[in-house]
C-alpha cells in the first residue's frame, strides 16, 4: 500500500496535508471550496504488473481491497465490499450490467463509506455524520457499526422504508427531515460543530472518491484491462463517475490499461430533478440548483451536486453527455430488466439502462458499442416504491 503523499484541491490545486482530517480546500480564494482528491508516490509501481499488485481471491486483499496498491496505507474496515458481477445482457453481449447491488447494504455506497470509515477509524475520530437520500445512510450506519464509531443520519422524511429500517437496526442516530437531501445537509451544517461531528457529506471529504474508484479498476480489469466504449452512471452526486475518472488516470499513470481512449461518460438524471443535464446542455460550468425537485429515484433527488464542475468537465472531455428520463420510463425499464434479464434493478439503475435505450434509438450509440451500464442498487432496497409505482399491493 502507498503512503499518501498529499490531498490536491481539485479548483486551485493546492496541496494540503494528509496527516490529519481534512474536509475541502482551505487555500480557495472564491467559493465553493474545491473537493480534496488523494494522491500517491505511485513511481514505484509505474510499468509493474497488475499480476504483481492486484490481490485475488486467495489474498487477503480481497473485494475492493484487491486495488490495496492503489489505496491509503491503513488497517480496513471491510465487510466483504467490491469485486461486484459484470453481467453480460442476454439480449446484446455489447451491453454490460456492473452489478452494485451484490454490494455490503445492498448499494455501491458500501465502497465510498468503507474507505471513509476506515480513515475516520485511522484519525481517531469518533461521531461521524452524513446527509443522505437513503442508501448512503445505510452504507456509514453499517460501517459505523463495524468500526465503533457513532454514525449521525439526517434523511428525507419520504426515504424507501428499507434505509429507515436499516439504519435504525444498525444502532445509527437518525432524524428524519421534511424535505430533501439539500435540507438534511443544511440541518446537519446548522449542528455539527456543537455536537463535535466530522461530516462526512459528498466531496465533504476526500476518501469516498477513493472507495467509489475501485469500479473503475474493476470495470477495466473485468474487460481484459481494456476501456469499453461508454459508461452510463446514475447521477446524484456523482461520487462513483469522478473516482473512476481518478482511476482511470492512475490506470494510465501506471500503465496497467492498453492505450485507447477512455469510455465516453454519460450522466443520467431523472426529469423531475436533472440540473446537470441543464447545465450540460446550457453549456454552463455549473450547475444551478433545482427548484421543487420530484423523482421517486431517491439517489437521483440532489438538486445541487457540489462536484458538479467536475461531471461537467468529465463529461465534455469525454465525448459523453448528460441525459435526462422520465420517472415512467425508469419503472418501464425496471420491469422489462426484470422479465427479460432476471434483474430487478433499482430506479437509479434503470434511468441508465432507459438512457442508453433511449440514445441508441436516437443513433448516439450502436449496439456494436461495448458499454457498461451501473446498477446502483438492489431493487429489494426499493420494495415499497416499485410496488406503489407498479400498482401492486400484499396478498391479502
Amino acid at each position: 500500500m502507498p503512503a499518501i503523499a498529499y490531498l490536491e484541491c481539485s479548483r486551485c490545486h493546492a496541496h494540503l496535508p494528509a496527516d490529519t482530517p481534512q474536509t475541502v480546500c482551505t487555500q480557495c480564494k472564491d467559493p465553493p471550496a474545491g473537493a480534496l482528491y488523494v494522491r500517491y508516490d505511485l513511481s514505484h509501481l509505474r510499468g509493474s504488473s497488475p499480476r504483481d499488485s492486484v490481490g485475488d481471491g486467495d489474498s487477503p486483499w480481497r473485494g475492493m481491497w484487491r486495488y490495496h496498491a492503489v489505496l491509503p496505507d491503513v488497517e480496513p474496515v471491510t465487510l466483504g465490499e467490491g469485486w461486484t458481477p459484470m453481467l453480460r445482457s442476454k439480449r446484446n453481449p455489447n451491453t454490460l450490467l456492473k452489478e452494485e447491488g451484490a454490494n455490503p447494504t445492498g448499494t455501491f455506497k458500501a465502497r465510498g463509506l468503507a474507505l471513509a470509515v476506515t480513515m475516520a477509524r485511522h484519525y481517531g475520530l469518533r461521531k461521524l455524520a452524513i446527509p443522505s437520500a437513503g442508501n448512503a445512510a445505510g452504507a456509514l450506519a453499517a460501517y459505523a457499526a463495524a468500526a465503533g464509531i457513532e454514525a449521525h443520519i439526517f434523511m428525507p422524511r419520504d426515504v424507501p422504508i428499507a434505509n429507515f429500517v436499516e439504519v435504525s437496526a444498525y444502532g445509527a442516530h437518525v432524524t428524519l427531515v421534511d424535505g430533501v437531501i439539500s435540507d438534511c445537509a443544511r440541518m446537519l451544517g446548522q449542528r455539527k460543530q456543537q455536537e463535535g461531528w466530522f461530516d462526512i457529506s459528498t466531496l465533504k471529504e476526500p476518501f469516498r472518491v477513493e472507495g467509489k474508484k475501485t469500479m473503475g479498476y474493476e470495470l477495466v480489469e473485468q474487460l481484459g484491462w481494456e476501456y469499453p466504449d461508454a459508461v452510463f452512471y446514475p447521477t446524484g452526486g456523482g461520487v462513483g463517475m469522478i473516482g473512476m475518472w481518478k482511476a482511470f488516470g492512475e490506470l494510465e499513470q501506471l500503465g496497467w490499461v492498453k492505450p485507447g481512449r477512455r469510455p465516453r461518460m454519460f450522466g443520467v438524471q431523472s426529469s423531475g430533478c436533472a440540473p446537470v443535464v441543464k447545465a450540460f446542455d446550457d453549456g454552463a460550468a455549473a450547475s444551478t440548483a433545482w427548484q421543487n425537485p420530484h423523482t421517486a429515484a431517491a439517489g437521483l433527488r440532489v438538486p445541487k451536486a457540489y462536484g458538479d464542475y467536475i461531471l461537467l468537465d468529465i463529461m465534455r472531455e469525454s465525448g459523453g453527455m448528460a441525459v435526462a428520463v422520465s420517472d415512467e420510463d425508469i419503472f418501464a425499464s425496471i420491469q422489462d430488466w426484470a422479465a427479460n434479464e432476471g434483474i430487478l434493478l433499482s430506479p437509479e439503475g434503470a434511468a441508465a439502462t432507459a438512457a442508453y435505450a433511449q440514445l441508441l434509438s436516437r443513433g448516439v450509440l450502436d449496439p456494436s458499442d461495448r458499454v457498461v451500464l451501473f446498477n446502483t442498487g438492489a431493487g429489494l432496497n426499493y420494495t415499497d416504491v416499485i410496488a406503489e409505482a407498479l400498482h401492486l399491493k400484499a396478498p391479502a
